[in-house]
This record gives structure tokens, C-alpha cells and sequence, in this order.
């Protein structure tokens, strides 16, 4: 049997709703001392608790790559928080075997008013290295972050990005046999994150174990040997990326898959399809020359082709495709009635086919809602999730926002005019 790096045994974190989590002596002392006033409110405080984790339990080998994945508030940054010794568990107990580096939330570990070259041994410090260690590896740890220009400059005064790359720096520098990484990677840009990625993978060639918090599944599949699936604090699946991912993008559809109706479309259409003016028999997602595809390069374009029940004679249908992201963002809505489509109104199946403008969405899972409207947008006919497709680009994440396009630039220069 391979030796454990991690073993977790019924780890649960609890915390109270509206409280700050107490991570330095300051906060501890505040805490204890606002506790104090509220002994009379024990009911009341027992009501706003909740639990981040619940009895998480597994066992990480030495050298493995393990992606976490799970919907926001799932329980995914806490446990890393646990595991890294930033927060106590409520219950249960994570052995580690070996030098922990730990890259959480932007920000972790760093003194703002304190300059970013001050702020390397700040942060070298708390992850374990001694002053001898971090004089020995600061011009490396300098030239990885690529920020020597700002190096004397308060970290107050630096971007989401800059800290990302600082922090790592230092963290990839400790030579760590453990390294946590959570979803910040993404806020750096494209070279950087390549980078990053490369230190990662440099790291487990050198028998390191490496543990992945993301929400891109593109980096979890091509990076990761095994996948733990949280959600709602709890390990609903533990496995290989091709087993684990597909049953999380299912869940975050709808849980019912495919054909299945919104949420928010139930109380309108009622439980029985069969019942609706317009049910949805099929929908297929297809790239442009009308093979079937579930991932689409940024700028691709797809085609959507949907079979239908026309059960009720409707005055000017208006069928709509609507793309909405793994968050539960609507990005866009293509309309039969808008873009000039006249739908035949005659009872009985039908066909149609739309294809959608070049992406610009950022790279993300995206669901197609089926939604049939009239002309006015006034009465709802039938509303169905046909099925979900990937956009991949290596730059485009959630954090520029839902699509993007680029934007005509120009610059001038009056002084330079001059000469």
C-alpha cells in the first residue's frame, strides 16, 4: 500500500451564520469577549448555526493529483482551509504527512500595509521557512512572481492578479510534499496560469501531492487522476475525472437531466408534460457542419435542432433558445419570433433548427432552456432543459464576466506629436 500523504476521518466544520471565522488571536479575543453578551441568546445562536463539512472521509496517496469540485458553498474552500491548519475542524480529524504549501483565497497570509517584498517573508514565514531559507530562494521566488517592479510597493495597492502571483511564488518555493491550491489561479492571466500549471505538475513528478479546488473542468480532467465531488458539505462522489465529472454536471442542470423542466417554470406549466400546449420530444446539440458535439472552441458556432408536440393550436408560437451557465446565469436567448421565424401553428410534431452567432461566452458548462412563448412574451406554452454543451478557451474564465468581444482601441500621444 502506497503511503498516505492525507488521511481524513469524519472531518465537520461548523460556523454561525453572520459570524466572522476567528483565524488570528485578535479575532479569538473579540469573539470571546462578544460571546460573553450573548449567553443569554443560546437559542437564538443555535438556530443561525450551519456545517460547512460533514463527516468528509478519505485517504490521499503520495504523488496524486486530486481535483475537488462541487457548486459554490459546497465545502470545497473550508476543507482545504482545514487541511492547511488555517481553521480547526468541529469534528473529526485530517492527518498530514509532509510540508504543507497552501495558496487559498487572495490575500491569505498577506499584511496589506506591508510591502510586497516585506510580505514574502510574511507569508514564507507562515507556511514554514525559516529567514536563511526564503534570503536563499528570494531572487528565484522574485523572478517566478515576475513583479520586481513593485516589489517595495504596499500590497494594499496591488491587483486580484498580482497578489495570485506573489503568493505562489512563495508558496512553489517552499518545496512543499502537500500543495493545496484553490480556485485563485484563475484571476491570473493566461501566462501565468500556464505557469503555475507547469510548477504543479513539476511538483508531482517529484512525488508531490497535489490538491486542485476549480470550477474548470478542462483544467481538473487534463490535470487530475481522481475527482471528490462535495456538495452541500458532503462527499457525494469519490473517483476517476470521467466517472465523477459527468454525474456534477448532471446535478448542476437540474438533477433530473435532460427534457427535464426548470424550477422556476413548474408552477406555470404544472408536473405533467403531457398536459402543456407544447412539449419538447427531443433536442440534439450539433456544430455547424451537424455532427454531434458537447464541447465548442471559443468563437465556434452550434446548432441547435429541437423536435416538438404541438398539442394545442397557438396563436403566433414563439419558440426561444436560452443558454444558461453552470451558476445558474442566463447569458443569452436566440428567439424564433424576433429573428423573423414563422412557426407552422398545424397540431402534431415538428422540427426546427437554429443556428446560434459565433460563442463569445466564457469558457463554462452552459444548459439549453427550451422555452416556448407567445409573440408577446406574455403566455407560457412549454419550458424544457434539453441537454448542456462546454465552451473552452485557456483565457476566458467566469471572472471576465459572461461573454466577451474585443473592443476598438486607440491611443494618442501629444507630446510625441510634437517632435
Amino acid at each position: 500500500m502506497s503511503e498516505l500523504a492525507i488521511s481524513a476521518q469524519h472531518l465537520a466544520k461548523q460556523y454561525e451564520i453572520g459570524e466572522a471565522q476567528h483565524n488570528t488571536l485578535r479575532d479569538q479575543i473579540t469573539a470571546a469577549a462578544k460571546s460573553i453578551l450573548r449567553l443569554s441568546d443560546r437559542k437564538k445562536r443555535q438556530k443561525d448555526k450551519f456545517w460547512a463539512l460533514k463527516d468528509v472521509s478519505f485517504d490521499i496517496k503520495k504523488g496524486e493529483m486530486v481535483g475537488i469540485i462541487g457548486h459554490n458553498g459546497a465545502g470545497k474552500s473550508t476543507l482545504l482551509k482545514v487541511l492547511s491548519r488555517i481553521t480547526e475542524p468541529t469534528k473529526g480529524r485530517a492527518e498530514i504527512n509532509g510540508r504543507v504549501g497552501s495558496l487559498l483565497e487572495v490575500g491569505t497570509g498577506f499584511h496589506f500595509e506591508l510591502s510586497g517584498r516585506e510580505n514574502v517573508y510574511l507569508y514564507g514565514a507562515i507556511l514554514g521557512m525559516t529567514k536563511a531559507e526564503i534570503d536563499r530562494k528570494f531572487d528565484k521566488i522574485v523572478e517566478f512572481s515576475e513583479l520586481e517592479q513593485f516589489l517595495d510597493t504596499a500590497v494594499k495597492h496591488y491587483s486580484s492578479g498580482m497578489y495570485v502571483r506573489l503568493a505562489f511564488a512563495v508558496a512553489a518555493h517552499l518545496d512543499p510534499e502537500i500543495l493545496l491550491i484553490d480556485e485563485v489561479l484563475s484571476v491570473g492571466d493566461l501566462a501565468f496560469q500556464r505557469k503555475c500549471m507547469n510548477q504543479a505538475q513539476s511538483l508531482r513528478e517529484s512525488d508531490a501531492t497535489v490538491i486542485v479546488v476549480s470550477h474548470n473542468m478542462f483544467s481538473i480532467k487534463a490535470m487530475c487522476d481522481r475527482v471528490l465531488y462535495l456538495s452541500h458539505g458532503s462527499v457525494l462522489a469519490d473517483g476517476p475525472p470521467e466517472e465523477v465529472i459527468p454525474r456534477y454536471e448532471e446535478d448542476i442542470l437540474g438533477g433530473k437531466g435532460a427534457l427535464d423542466t426548470p424550477r422556476w417554470a413548474q408552477a406555470k406549466l404544472g408536473n405533467d408534460a403531457t398536459q402543456r400546449p407544447v412539449t419538447i420530444a427531443d433536442m440534439r446539440i450539433l456544430d455547424e457542419g451537424k455532427e454531434p458535439r458537447t464541447i465548442f472552441d471559443f468563437g465556434e458556432r452550434v446548432r441547435i435542432r429541437i423536435k416538438y408536440e404541438m398539442r394545442q393550436s397557438l396563436r403566433d408560437p414563439n419558440f426561444v433558445v436560452a443558454l444558461v451557465r453552470s451558476d445558474g446565469v442566463g447569458c443569452c436567448n436566440y428567439s424564433s419570433d424576433l429573428d423573423g421565424l414563422e412557426i407552422p401553428t398545424t397540431l402534431g410534431a415538428g422540427e426546427l433548427e437554429v443556428l446560434l452567432p459565433p460563442l463569445k461566452l466564457v469558457a463554462d458548462l452552459y444548459a439549453v432552456h427550451i422555452v416556448v412563448w407567445d409573440g408577446k412574451f406574455q403566455q407560457l406554452y412549454g419550458a424544457q432543459i434539453g441537454g448542456s454543451f462546454h465552451v473552452r478557451h485557456e483565457l476566458f474564465s467566469s471572472h471576465f464576466g459572461v461573454y466577451h468581444e474585443p473592443a476598438e482601441w486607440s491611443s494618442q500621444c501629444p507630446d510625441l506629436a510634437k517632435k
